[in-house]
């Protein structure tokens, strides 16, 4: 954690819990008083360690790691009760939180292990008390607040620390799963690449139409392998939007001539002319709709009716795109639009991720409405243009309702 930050909140802490000056001033008065009963209150703290295998299991260096480890806590108290807690002193204690983190020390023990050494301190302050009782309850409430702010920063360094190891775990996890759909998606491609190649190496005298059937095959094999890359790249490196007045019917069709639906399903597009500009990036507009499009496709095929209508709605454009394909399930709309989840026997799961990273970053929404063998419907809402003779970057400053 940055420093100057970690002191921001230490301070912020420390006005939380009503510390002040004095405070410390009581604690760095009785330093001396505390500090010749210091080494027999380490050595009960570890004895009472070597009790509990639990903590005893992340001390792996024997006794000459525990002699280590309490002169390091003797220095660690005598900090505490110097009455100085500036910057530096607040990152050791973060550190002592890490610390306990990387050997794998539950957070519980380390409460617990601070307890115990409360308890130690607050009879030792008691024993050698001399003088005005009702100061000896100030400092003693004092000590307490300031041993309370040492175990929130340490807590704060357990939090952090658990926080990056979670998302390591995510992070392989997510690795696992794009690294399992992509061997999948790939070896198919690659297994008829490698048969086709088999085929024109040791063929015997292949006439010219095997050699054409099996070089298409190579072609049409290498053209889905290479869409599958295609869709990774676009998923991790998707840009932010350039947003400007954009004709979304320009995108409809662009993306219909680019990739057509097939001749068994027929299209309607009920885009009327009135209909506002979007304030979008036309280039990732036309990826939404070509990915909406396809989803529509693969859930029809080999036939079916393909809608496409467009409407205004308070300020935004709304798009919907709707098919008679088997429809989708509740449990299914709850987390199609989750990367690497699809209902489709081979895919990968990114189409509708990429979708919704496209609209979020444009200011816009998705809709998914449908019931098994009843079709789908996928409405995208964009913000409408505030004019349409506007032709730089547009700053997006609201949402769609």
């Amino acid at each position: 954690m940055n420093p100057d930050r970690l002191f921001d909140r230490y301070r912020e802490l420390q006005s939380y819990v009503g510390w002040t000056d004095e405070d410390a001033r009581r604690i760095g008065a009785v330093a001396a008083r505390l500090d010749p009963e210091l080494p027999a209150l380490i050595n009960d703290f570890y004895n009472q360690i070597e009790r509990h295998p639990a903590v005893l299991k992340v001390i792996t260096g024997g006794q000459a790691q525990i002699d280590r480890l309490k002169c390091t806590l003797l220095q660690w108290v005598r900090e505490l009760l110097a009455g100085r807690y500036d910057a530096s002193y607040v990152e050791r204690r973060w550190r002592v939180g890490w610390r306990h983190v990387e050997i794998g020390l539950d957070q519980v023990y380390t409460n617990v292990a601070l307890s115990r050494l409360r308890s130690g301190l607050d009879r030792i302050l008691q024993g050698r008390w001399e003088g005005d009782l009702s100061l000896l309850k100030e400092t003693n409430r004092s000590l307490n607040t300031l041993l309370d702010l040492d175990l929130a920063i340490i807590e704060v360094a357990y939090q952090a620390e658990s926080a990056l190891r979670l998302q390591r775990t995510e992070r392989l996890a997510t690795l696992g799963q794009v690294a399992g759909g992509v061997a999948h998606e790939l070896r198919n491609p690659l297994n008829v690449v490698k048969t086709s190649v088999y085929y024109l190496l040791n063929g015997p005298s292949p006439t010219p139409e095997k050699l054409a059937e099996h070089l298409l095959r190579i072609d049409r094999q290498v053209g889905l392998a290479d869409g599958v890359i295609t869709t990774l790249a676009n998923f991790a490196r998707m840009p932010m939007p350039s947003l400007r007045p954009t004709l979304v019917a320009a995108c409809v069709n662009e993306a219909l001539e680019a990739d057509p639906p097939g001749p068994g399903i027929k299209v309607e597009v009920e885009l009327p002319a009135s209909l506002a500009p979007a304030l979008a990036d036309a280039d990732q507009l036309r990826i939404v709709f070509g990915n909406l499009i396809r989803n529509a496709r693969d859930a029809m095929a080999p036939s079916g009716l393909l809608t496409i209508s467009g409407r205004e709605v308070d300020g935004t454009v709304e798009v919907a795109i709707a098919d008679t394909g088997v429809g989708i399930t509740t449990a299914d709309r709850l987390k199609i639009m989750e990367p690497l989840y699809s209902t489709k026997p081979r895919g990968l799961g990114l189409g509708l991720a990429i979708v919704r990273t496209i609209l979020d970053k444009c200011g816009g929404g998705l809709r998914v409405e449908g019931e098994p063998g009843l079709g789908s419907v996928f409405t995208v809402s964009l913000l409408a243009s505030p004019s349409p003779s506007e032709t730089g970057p547009v700053r997006l400053d609201r949402r769609p309702p």
